[in-house]
């Protein structure tokens, strides 16, 4: 559950930096780093980063309203299904 957690943390943050990159004065080369930074850190949690990715499409959700707890009872339900 922590890599979950820390998986979706990740995910969250690379969503804020991609929305400020779209934003009218663009993104900081200070936030463009930590961007890349991040894909690298969830280069580490590619099974974490699947299942949430599809918890998110099979619960209707962006990733960033998702939660550990929803990943993780999303996961026992296809599990039992």
């Amino acid at each position: 559950m922590q890599t979950v957690t820390e998986a979706l943390t990740l995910l969250k943050r690379q969503a804020e930096l991609e929305a400020a990159m779209k934003q009218s004065g663009g993104i900081r080369i200070t936030e463009e780093q930590e961007l890349h930074v991040l894909r690298r850190q969830l280069q580490q949690f590619p099974e974490a980063v699947q299942a949430i990715i599809q918890a998110a499409h099979a619960l209707r959700k962006p990733v960033t309203n998702l939660s550990g707890n929803d990943v993780e009872s999303w996961a026992s339900r296809d599990k039992v299904a």
